[in-house]
């Protein structure tokens, strides 16, 4: 596995620069981020947490180009999220990010196989290129076997494993997970995490996850606390400084 050299900017993937959401005005107005500063490098596996109205889930918005900050400036890859056309920004989501949910949001009356090439129906490609590329993707999440199965028949871990499936058979730069283990039990929730690990470690895929999972933001590298639209801390695991 390769080392990222840390004194360069080169592999800074995600950084965010003095970066403020306001929401409505006058009396409505609510600030939800109030100047974040942040870098995460490719390869990383960031747990992000913080109570709710902290402002992580807006600012995994902004990450995930769902949203557009204020304030501030937002580059993914060097480029200057900011100044992309909202189009531009929909092909930087296509392109280079991928989403897992707490809700799976699988279609039901679809197959798994069905399910996780979706992605690629969006881009156009050809059935049997298709096929081939989820069919390697499920098996890479451990579901070979349960391909035309659909989500009624799969197990919570499973459905989450089909999304997981369906978020990287882009073969994604970063994998933002909202509460990837919020609908599963325990045991199911070590294997989802020990599944992101692998594709971190592995794949080198640069994880950014929402979790209010202490236990479950162990697995991560690094961990950031959101308190009041602000980063309270940044922790790396396994370094004192």
């Amino acid at each position: 596995m390769s080392t990222a050299v840390h004194s360069d900017t080169d592999d800074v993937l995600i950084e965010l620069s003095g970066v403020t959401k306001v929401y409505g005005t006058g009396s409505a107005r609510m600030e939800a981020l109030r100047g974040v500063d942040l870098r995460i490098r490719r390869s990383d596996f960031v747990a992000v947490m913080g109570p709710s109205g902290s402002g992580k889930s807006t600012c995994m918005n902004i990450v995930g180009c769902l949203d557009t900050p204020t304030g501030g400036a937002y580059r993914f890859c060097g480029v200057e999220v900011g100044r992309l056309t909202r189009n531009q920004r929909a092909l930087l989501r296509r392109n280079y990010l991928g989403f897992v949910f707490q809700g799976f949001n699988l279609l039901n009356r679809t197959s798994a196989l069905e399910n996780v090439e979706l992605p690629l129906i969006y881009r156009g490609a050809k059935a049997r290129a298709r096929h081939k590329r989820a069919l390697q993707t499920l098996a890479q999440v451990g579901l070979t076997g349960w391909e035309h199965h659909s989500p009624g028949e799969l197990s919570g871990g499973q459905q989450q494993r089909v999304a997981i499936a369906r978020a990287i058979i882009t073969q994604p730069v970063v994998l933002l997970a909202d509460e990837p283990t919020g609908n599963l039990d325990s045991t199911r929730s070590i294997e989802i995490m020990e599944l992101l690990t692998a594709l971190n470690q592995e794949h080198g895929i640069t994880i950014v996850m929402v979790t209010h999972e202490a236990d479950m933001a162990k697995y991560a590298k690094r961990t950031i606390h959101f308190k009041d639209g602000l980063v309270e801390n940044d922790h790396v695991h396994g370094e004192h400084h």
